[in-house]
């Protein structure tokens, strides 16, 4: 099912009565494609979870519209637009057997869609096989682990096959390595259903591990949609370039003089048809290669041996940051004796950025 946005816009009233309202969602406009995984990305307090709650029918739009494929179901209540919602908190019934909470949507069924106690267990048993539960049926979510529980939820939102499905950071109860299990099984439900889904997560690394596509907010507003890798490549400003990515982008003060970048006094590299200005110079940690020649000296503060790769820890005195995290290959030799460091930079791994917008210069 293809999810259309036009100009969506969610306006609440401020406490402080002569305060303008609270836009939570400015002029949103997206075209979601037919069977894909879609991550709603930001910080806290961007907006995304309202997106979610507009397109559930849980909140009703300031102004705009909401099509799911050619209906516009903007006015449509919540339990007629066929939406299948999973929640942090996984938001289960504590009474009720893994079987029952998952049949429950099922027992509000009326008319041509009323379901018979056998085709509703029918169906239950068909989706807990689906997320891999079928053997717990008969457990209470007491008995269950966190993992155990969200794959009860996700079956819940699963068993009316549902239209949409929307997921509002589903992940965060669990810990580190059950993280990684579920977000990968999620996305094999996902593909194996075909259902459109929307993946709300504070997370860059889930999003971009499992979405077709990826939508950054900011208050509010979008900032880039796209494939995570071209989004990751391609920021088109600097607070993009600064949410994704971990260990996050190194942030220099630069300033461009006849073609030149310089940070500080070494000049690092050309670049050519950029007008002098003073610039912000984004670095990414892969974008670092150690050379003895290299142009870009820092004072050296530590190294992290990961196994395959080494972080280098440095100072400089135009980072932005407290401290710059480079990752080269553990193949090379760093002096950890030594007082400095210095760098070669990746071409095409080096952002400009305007100081006062944060607008992408490109080179």
């Amino acid at each position: 099912m293809k999810v259309v946005l036009k100009h969506l816009t969610k306006k609440f009233p401020n406490r402080n009565k002569k305060q303008p309202d609270v836009i939570a969602v400015n002029d949103f406009n997206i075209e979601i494609p037919d069977g894909k995984l879609i991550g709603l990305l930001g910080p806290s307090g961007c907006g995304k979870s309202t997106a979610l709650n507009l397109l559930c029918g849980l909140l009703k739009p300031t102004s705009g519209k909401i099509y799911f494929g050619e209906d516009d179901v903007t006015s449509l209540p919540v339990e007629n637009r066929g939406v299948g919602m999973v929640f942090q908190n996984y938001a289960l019934y504590p009474h009720l057997t893994v079987k029952q909470n998952i049949i429950f949507p099922l027992e509000n069924l009326k008319g041509v869609d009323k379901l018979t106690k056998e085709q509703m267990s029918e169906k239950a048993y068909e989706v807990a096989k689906l997320v891999q539960i079928d053997t717990l049926m008969d457990r209470k979510p007491s008995e269950l682990s966190g993992g155990q529980q969200q794959r009860v939820a996700i079956a819940r939102a699963l068993v009316k096959m549902p239209r949409i499905l929307l997921m509002d950071e589903p992940l965060s109860n669990l810990d580190a390595r059950l993280r990684l299990q579920t977000r990968e099984e999620i996305r094999r439900i996902q593909k194996k259903t075909g259902i459109t889904t929307i993946f709300v997560t504070h997370d860059q690394e889930e999003a971009m591990s499992i979405s077709d596509m990826i939508v950054v907010m900011k208050d509010g507003v979008i900032q880039q949609i796209g494939k995570p890798q071209e989004v990751y490549d391609n920021p088109v400003n600097q607070f993009v370039a600064k949410f994704l990515g971990t260990p996050p982008i190194n942030l220099f003060e630069g300033e461009v003089t006849d073609g030149k970048l310089y940070i500080g006094e070494s000049d690092v590299m050309l670049v050519q048809n950029v007008p002098n200005q003073k610039v912000v110079v984004g670095v990414r940690p892969e974008g670092f290669v150690l050379d003895e020649d290299g142009a870009l000296c820092c004072e050296l503060k530590g190294v992290e041996v990961m196994g395959r790769d080494i972080t280098v820890v440095s100072e400089h005195e135009n980072s932005i940051d407290v401290e710059i995290r480079s990752i080269i290959s553990s193949e090379n030799q760093v002096d950890t004796e030594a007082d400095r460091v210095h760098f070669a930079l990746k071409r095409e791994k080096v952002y400009l950025f305007k100081v006062d917008t944060g607008e992408r210069i490109r080179f």
